[in-house]
């Protein structure tokens, strides 16, 4: 966390949904909302390609929100599976997003729930910026996502990648003609490539 980073709570459908503010310097671009890790195999808000997710979002302007799904933290409820995560997701953007600009980033589980928030929002919100790493492609139903909106996003995934293999997420984006941006040598968790990770989404952010 930084100086300007808030801890709040909200009220989902599960109940609590405990969650980060990280605000930037400046008039902030918008608000982004990131989803953490699969949260039975020890994913948080805090988890390191998280924050350096929201650490480039903030970077460029945006307000970044982090936060635990049900079950996890102070975050009531349990698993479920990526549905009520997606819910937890879309109250989060209803209760902090407002009307202005939104963008969405997951990491790896949580790449999958904001393709599925992407994919109930894209009708009535216009999402500027979409942000999936190690997108969990080889494990969960990934949403196909709108073609309108590939100017806009950014795939990253590790060449190396041991949890989510990489050729699970070229099938997954070939049928829709989606760019995939592969780190040389990177694994699931980006170990010392943290700062080109973060560099990769500031660009695209600026772009």
């Amino acid at each position: 966390m930084n100086s300007r980073t808030e801890r709040f709570q909200l009220q989902g459908a599960s109940g609590a949904i405990e969650a980060l503010r990280d605000t930037p310097e400046g008039a902030s671009r918008g608000v982004a909302v990131i989803a953490h890790p699969h949260p039975l195999f020890g994913g948080t808000m805090d988890n390191k390609v998280v924050q350096t997710m929201a650490r480039a979002f903030v970077q460029a302007g945006w307000t970044a929100l982090r936060f635990n799904f049900r079950g996890v933290g102070a975050s009531a409820g349990v698993h479920d599976e990526g549905r009520g995560e997606t819910e937890d997701l879309l109250a989060l953007v209803a209760s902090q997003a407002g009307e202005g600009p939104l963008a969405l980033g997951g990491f790896s589980f949580g790449s999958f729930v904001a393709s599925r928030a992407l994919q109930s929002l894209w009708a009535t919100r216009s999402v500027e910026k979409i942000v999936l790493v190690g997108t969990a492609a080889a494990r969960f139903d990934v949403a196909t996502l709108p073609p309108e909106s590939h100017d806009r996003t950014i795939v990253i995934h590790g060449e190396r990648d041991d949890t989510v293999p990489l050729q699970a997420v070229l099938d997954w984006a070939r049928p829709q003609s989606l760019p995939v941006t592969v780190i040389p040598g990177g694994e699931h968790f980006f170990h010392g490539q943290l700062p080109l990770l973060k560099s990769l989404v500031l660009r695209h952010l600026r772009s």
